[in-house]
């Protein structure tokens, strides 16, 4: 199946000059979709972990089909304030900005395996807040995924210490 006829490419969206990669019109294609998370959980199925990370939030959308498809649990990296026990925090730089992740200082044990997955990795700079936010508990990360890479934008360099599997490039 070819995914990337089911992604629709916006122009100038968040701010000129950034040409965003929207995952809605492959999200409600039913078997689209299926196939995408059949596909990410196939190749995950060769790691031992124990849990997937997601960040807000299209990491939830990714990440949550896979985490039940594989009967892990799953842990939401939310935007400040968002979560309502004491958090852990991180900032971190967009391509167009910069944002804060927060997690639950007990949502991670030390020790335990993870994989993150989120919908993009452009700059690298989302991953790498959720890395410090897993390895700051003492997590281990086993693999970084996500559903497209943007490769032009070199987030693979900034995440070189670590194993990388994307579904689509562009």
């Amino acid at each position: 199946m070819n995914l990337k006829e089911k992604i629709r490419d916006i122009p100038d969206f968040p701010e000129k000059g950034i040409l965003f990669r929207d995952i809605t019109t492959l999200l409600k294609d039913g078997i689209a979709f299926k196939y995408a998370v059949d596909e990410i959980k196939t190749e995950i199925s060769k790691y031992d972990f124990d849990l997937i990370v997601g960040p807000e939030s299209r990491g939830f959308i990714v990440g949550t089909p896979l985490a039940y498809a594989m009967e892990k649990g799953f842990v939401p990296l939310r935007k400040p304030g968002k979560l309502p026990c004491l958090t852990v925090k991180y900032d971190y730089s967009l391509e167009y900005g910069s944002d804060s992740l927060e997690m639950h200082v007990d949502a991670i044990k030390p020790g335990e395996r993870v994989i993150i997955v989120d919908d993009l990795m452009a700059t690298g700079g989302t991953f790498q807040s959720a890395i410090n936010l897993v390895e700051q508990l003492g997590g281990i990360v086993v693999a970084i995924v996500a559903l497209i890479e943007l490769e032009a934008l070199r987030g693979r360099d900034r995440l070189s210490d670590y194993t990388i599997y994307t579904l689509l490039k562009y």
